[in-house]
């Protein structure tokens, strides 16, 4: 294989990308477990002990572990499905934008973190204008679905109607707050029932094909399960499919549900992203189109 391909080949592997979300949306947990599945760390830090001297991997700063929240950008590498990731953390607080604003022009896309139960917030209001400015692809996971939250589909309106981005919904919940079991998803027509766990470990997931089939109906609560099939049949006749064109153009958002603290939907997030999520690809400076293949470029 000659050097230019091996280049290339080495550049599709690639996936840079950034989170964006409201303080306190589970930025930082759902980093964690990404990095957990990706095996770069072994033991979550989400549950901030100062006793055990826990805390985020990705908040190394002293005011960053006393305040809970991240203040810098930092770079964190893992690998999954023969892709390497490089997953940008950056400062959710307002106090320290101008961070987060750079980080968001060098990465190819986006995954936003959206509270189940407070839906679209100010912060992330701003940081998806600035994705918009350069159409960056933009991934969607609605997360604390284990807590009470809004309904699901009046999520997926507000997101449309606030953001201004198409939503499709690639999985669905089986049911919220303390009925959440699982989630459905739409694109593998198969259900992921999650056993309860502990913030620090991944939960065993029991996979069941089949909209309606039996093995569903016995693995789930039977009025939780109904009011599911009521949902998705809405679902199903109002959103569309995803689109890895419009997604790829920044005019699709595919939508994921789950608990990050409880390791619930990341999988599914996480397979789909490096599925579909744009390796690096030609940038626009101010006196030249810099082409991922160039010399001189690094990264």
């Amino acid at each position: 294989m000659g050097g230019s391909s091996v280049v290339a080949s080495e550049i599709n592997k690639r996936r840079t990308f950034a989170i964006i979300s409201h303080p306190d949306a589970g930025k930082t947990t759902l980093t964690e477990k990404l990095l957990l599945l990706g095996g770069a760390i072994q033991l979550a830090g989400s549950v901030r002990s100062r006793k055990a001297e826990r805390y985020a991997v990705s908040d190394w700063m002293e005011l960053e572990k006393q305040r809970g929240i991240s203040v810098t950008s930092s770079v964190m590498q893992f690998f999954y499905r023969g892709c390497v990731i490089n997953l940008l953390d950056t400062p959710g607080h307002a106090d320290f934008s101008e961070d987060t604003y750079r980080t968001l022009t060098a990465v190819d896309s986006v995954l936003m973190i959206i509270d189940g139960a407070k839906g679209v917030e100010e912060r992330t209001i701003k940081l998806m204008e600035i994705c918009r400015l350069r159409q960056t692809p933009i991934m969607t996971f609605i997360n604390k679905l284990d807590q009470a939250t809004k309904n699901p589909i009046a999520l997926l309106e507000e997101i449309e109607a606030v953001l201004g981005i198409q939503c499709a919904p690639v999985t669905w919940p089986v049911g919220t707050g303390s009925d959440f079991q699982g989630i459905y998803h739409r694109t593998h027509d198969q259900f992921f029932y999650y056993e309860k766990a502990g913030r620090l470990d991944c939960p065993v997931s029991q996979g069941v094909k089949g909209l309606y089939s039996q093995a569903a109906r016995e693995l789930f609560d039977s009025t939780v399960l109904d009011t599911f099939h009521q949902e998705l049949e809405l679902v199903q006749e109002a959103v569309p499919v995803f689109s890895s064109a419009l997604y790829q153009a920044g005019q699709m958002t595919p939508v994921f549900f789950g608990s990050a603290g409880n390791s619930i939907g990341v999988k599914e997030l996480l397979e789909h992203f490096v599925c579909y999520a744009p390796a690096p690809t030609l940038r626009l400076a101010s006196e030249q189109q810099v082409e991922p293949e160039a010399p001189f470029f690094s990264g």
